[in-house]
């Protein structure tokens, strides 16, 4: 007789097979959510090394977070922070990575399958880029100088973006969008029962998600016959020029900005 290792889930792949390069492939041809996958997988392993340290070296914990938060007094001398703030979650409470995770795997598949793996992460990527424009324009042009010492970091901008993405394809193909605008509105209003919540990196994340996705489906009409991936390059491309010089312009009123480009 044939031994048989027990498994609480018999009929579950194995870690092995769901990980392996087979599996991997398989997933990319068939427009699989590998990239959605690998971002969460990203964002778990982070935000464990932020409990363990937190346990063990609270020091290295505010070291790590300091170095990849963005905060928008810093943040033009300190650009990589527009990208290390979405993978970083507050690793005192279980329920920001939880909360950002489960929301990524309820929209991101979808929308991976649908574009394509290269434009869901141009969108991704992008729109959380756009939840540091969004502190920034709030330091820009809030009362007072408050909104330019505020640090923040979560996935929360860039999952604001996909939320507007499937918006706007649920609306171009004539789906219902009332289930998911009640879960925008639940999201938006979650500032105002939970403290702390940067809603300045969602409306900037929606709104550049919105932008590059209604670019990618009406767009210039000289693009319409080119493919998505090179609709996604240009389009992308774009926004990103466009963030660029709204992120500068910002930073023109940075009260400390002078100090920063002087030395």
């Amino acid at each position: 007789m044939a031994y048989r290792r027990f498994s609480l889930f018999p009929e579950s792949p194995t870690l092995r097979d769901m990980f392996s390069k087979r599996a991997i492939r398989y997933h990319w041809r068939d427009n699989g959510p590998v990239f959605c996958a690998a971002i969460a997988i990203i964002c778990i392993a982070i935000w464990l090394i932020e409990l363990l340290l937190s346990i063990v070296s609270p020091s290295a914990l505010n070291a790590l977070v300091n170095f990849g938060a963005i905060q928008p007094m810093l943040a033009v001398s300190r650009p990589w922070t527009f990208i290390t703030s979405m993978f970083l979650h507050q690793p005192t409470s279980i329920l920001h990575i939880l909360f950002n995770m489960l929301t990524l795997w309820s929209v991101g598949p979808m929308l991976e399958r649908l574009m394509g793996h290269w434009p869901f992460l141009a969108l991704y990527m992008l729109s959380g880029i756009g939840g540091g424009m969004g502190m920034m324009l709030w330091g820009a042009l809030a009362p007072g100088q408050a909104g330019w010492f505020t640090a923040a970091y979560g996935a929360s901008g860039a999952l604001f973006g996909l939320f507007a993405a499937v918006l706007i394809v649920y609306r171009r193909v004539g789906a219902d969008i009332t289930s998911m605008l009640v879960w925008m509105v639940i999201n938006f209003l979650m500032p105002v029962v939970v403290r702390n919540v940067a809603w300045q990196a969602h409306v900037g994340g929606f709104l550049v998600g919105a932008l590059f996705t209604w670019l990618l489906v009406s767009g210039l009409h000289a693009l319409r016959g080119k493919s998505l991936a090179y609709r996604s390059a240009v389009y992308g491309a774009a926004v990103f020029v466009l963030m660029v010089v709204v992120i500068l312009l910002c930073d023109l009123g940075n009260p400390i900005g002078w100090m920063l480009r002087l030395f």
